[in-house]
């Protein structure tokens, strides 16, 4: 049986982008017309932290004793950080909005309608705009779903992780399976279009138990579902100390077997963690990965903004409080780096190929103003590998490269 690579998450890969050399490469040069836009919106507070977690998230105050979470502050500092980064998108369309977290369902409804208020004040939102909301089960009530939608939430995605009792207490996740199975189907009755999160290769987790926790999943009829293998990411207590976990023989075999599964239930295997029933691919995610612009808004939320001559690259300051104070200071921007010609063949490709169908050959230079040329000699050499397949008009992992993705796009970084 073949061995499979854990796959980097793409907030990993974005780190590593971050820390690749920059070798003071020209700017970039051509881009006729800026990419898509998106807005993600970074809602922090979640009631206690998962081991895995390695997210820009915080307990409630409310979870230690201290109070109750600034919610109304928080909204405020949301608007005018808006409010200040509008001149960075001043006559652009936002195509989706994502609040993550976090978990942006400790909010209120109203909360999020202020927050939905105040961004069809300040920017043009496109009148389909795709509006998602992650939620937790712990946290789920059918009233407080509702109010979300009704502020204009149309896709909730629900972060499960299992709908086993021994799993979910290995996770450290507030919620059990009763209740994640009501939250899912009462969400799914509400919204109609959601993204059930769910987890595999758990601590001392079966094949046959990772295949249950999908056919529960299916059988509650979402439109999409995400399958995530567990990571041990840096500075989170399973990576200081880890849990038992299946090998990578049986993590490659859950893997296959979990893809197969969800293939023959009708969902389409459209990105590396990502399955989704016709049409209901997530626009704002599909946006990040065939490298289109995002405003990020909230603590440590990351911005991409393209401009005729350069792309840019922003992130909030961190720490709630310190949010807070920055921007009514207006030094809420944490760091800030233009992407150099040399960054932008790796930083398109973290992202790109990780959609099993690939890329159009004419997105690389609509989004990165440079011509595909310009990578030529990592993309023959990725070709060789049998890593991608190329067409006139078409560039894709091969299944072989979707299994070891993090090799694939060390091939190009620009040493």
């Amino acid at each position: 049986m073949k061995t499979v690579i854990p796959i980097t998450p793409a907030s990993s890969l974005a780190s590593l982008a971050s820390a690749a050399p920059i070798l003071g490469g020209p700017t970039l040069t051509g881009l006729r017309n800026p990419p898509p836009l998106s807005l993600y919106i970074h809602i922090p507070w979640c009631v206690r932290k998962c081991p895995y977690c390695d997210f820009n998230s915080h307990e409630s105050p409310t979870t230690r004793g201290k109070g109750e979470i600034p919610e109304d502050a928080y909204v405020k500092a949301l608007i005018a950080d808006l409010e200040q980064a509008v001149p960075n998108i001043w006559g652009r369309k936002v195509r989706s909005i994502f609040f993550g977290g976090g978990t942006p369902s400790l909010f209120s409804a109203e909360a999020i309608d202020r927050i939905l208020s105040a961004v069809r004040a300040l920017v043009q939102l496109e009148y389909d705009a795709e509006i998602t909301l992650e939620a937790n089960p712990g946290t789920f009530e059918a009233e407080r779903f509702a109010g979300f939608k009704a502020a204009g939430v149309n896709r909730l995605s629900l972060g499960i992780q299992s709908f086993n009792e021994q799993h979910l207490k290995a996770l450290g996740r507030i919620h059990d399976a009763t209740e994640a199975r009501n939250a899912a189907a009462h969400a799914i009755e509400i919204f109609g279009n959601v993204n059930l999160d769910l987890m595999y290769a758990l601590p001392e987790q079966t094949l046959q138990q990772a295949l249950t926790d999908i056919e529960t999943a299916i059988g509650l009829k979402p439109t999409h579902i995400s399958a995530y293998h567990l990571t041990l990411e840096p500075n989170t207590a399973f990576h200081h100390s880890p849990p038992p976990l299946p090998d990578d023989d049986a993590s490659a075999e859950m893997q296959e077997a979990i893809e197969d599964l969800l293939a023959n239930n009708g969902y389409e295997h459209y990105e590396t963690s990502a399955f989704a029933k016709k049409g209901k691919r997530s626009r704002h995610n599909l946006n990040y990965w065939l490298f289109g612009d995002y405003l990020g808004i909230g603590a440590g939320a990351h911005s991409k903004l393209s401009f005729h001559d350069h792309i840019l690259r922003q992130s909030r300051t961190k720490h709630p409080n310190a949010y807070l104070k920055g921007v009514a200071e207006n030094t809420h921007i944490d760091t800030e780096r233009t992407l150099t010609s040399d960054d932008l063949g790796f930083e398109f490709m973290m992202n790109a190929l990780r959609l099993t169908d690939g890329f159009h050959v004419d997105q690389f230079s609509a989004t990165t103003g440079k011509p595909l040329l310009s990578i030529e000699p990592a993309l023959k050499a990725a070709e060789s590998k049998g890593l991608i397949v190329r067409t006139p008009t078409q560039i894709a992992p091969t299944m072989l490269g979707q299994r070891f993705l993090n090799e694939l796009l060390q091939m190009f970084l620009v040493d």
